[in-house]
């Protein structure tokens, strides 16, 4: 199918990324249906679903499976008799209102996620994504040469419990099936570039993380009861916009990841090198 061509009616949201789509039957698909949607994701990043019926549990995770295994993920709510459901409900808690890709402190984060909303406040509550193709796009050619050879670790700690998780990936991620190169930090998980000094780390980050919230590069959804969101892990960010006090409950089902791909790393670890001290540390000697 060409690329911008679809057999469903597709409304671009933005022009940085994100799309309507309209008449997917879901419940019914085949299989061009959704090698359709797939084409549709790898296009816009993220897909939005206006006009679904609230998917039945078995419907949402027989839908979710046509693109990987689905994860059971090992705290968050589920959905009673369906433990690949999460249940996201502000009232417990669940509003991620920082800019993060989900579980990249996971050696293999997901590919995707598939959120409905069954309950919406009446005015707020909208969810944010960002292209970070288009973030790496807008580093300059040096500064790109850099940052091929660098990576980052991710941290999750779970507040209250043990559950400790750590992974460190490229700091440009290839995109397994288009090829394409995108930033793979984010300002809730990424901790520190270990090839750098801590004061060079939090620079650079800081600037990363700015070039890729910059609002030029964001798509921003309202959304109504009943509508479904898609989106890339791979090449995306999200933020939930915090700004509500009614209730909001949604079903997600994630699906499994690959081990993200990029440049090898080109200089050990800082402190590794052979240079002693940064200058700071010398000062109060």
């Amino acid at each position: 199918m060409p690329k911008g061509t679809s057999r469903f009616e597709v409304r671009p949201v933005s022009g940085a990324l994100g799309a309507e789509v309209v008449g997917v039957p879901f419940g019914r698909m085949t299989e061009a249906d959704h090698t359709a949607v797939r084409e549709l994701l790898l296009e816009h990043l993220v897909l939005f679903f206006p006009d679904a019926v609230r998917l039945e549990p078995e419907a949402h995770k027989e839908f979710g499976r046509w693109f990987g295994e689905l994860e059971i993920h090992p705290f968050l709510p589920k959905l009673p008799g369906h433990d690949e459901i999460v249940v996201l409900n502000s009232e417990q808690g669940a509003k991620a209102d920082v800019w993060h890709t989900d579980v990249t402190f996971s050696s293999s984060p997901p590919i995707a996620s598939v959120l409905q909303l069954v309950e919406c406040p009446p005015a707020g509550g909208d969810t944010m994504w960002s292209n970070q193709y288009l973030a790496y796009e807008a580093v300059s050619e040096p500064l790109r040469d850099l940052l091929s050879g660098l990576t980052a670790v991710h941290v999750f700690e779970h507040p209250g419990t043990t559950y400790r998780a750590e992974a460190e990936h490229p700091v440009v991620r290839t995109h397994p099936e288009t090829g394409r190169k995108s930033l793979y930090v984010n300002r809730l998980f990424t901790r520190r570039i270990p090839q750098l000094s801590p004061q060079e780390s939090e620079l650079l980050l800081r600037h990363l993380f700015e070039l890729s919230e910059s609002p030029q590069r964001v798509c921003r959804y309202r959304w109504r009861p009943g509508a479904i969101a898609m989106w890339d892990n791979r090449a995306t960010q999200h933020y939930a916009v915090n700004d509500y006090t009614a209730r909001r409950v949604g079903r997600r089902v994630t699906i499994l990841g690959d081990k993200p791909e990029g440049e090898a790393a080109r200089w050990p670890v800082w402190g590794q090198q052979g240079v002693g001290d940064s200058a700071g540390d010398r000062s109060g000697s």
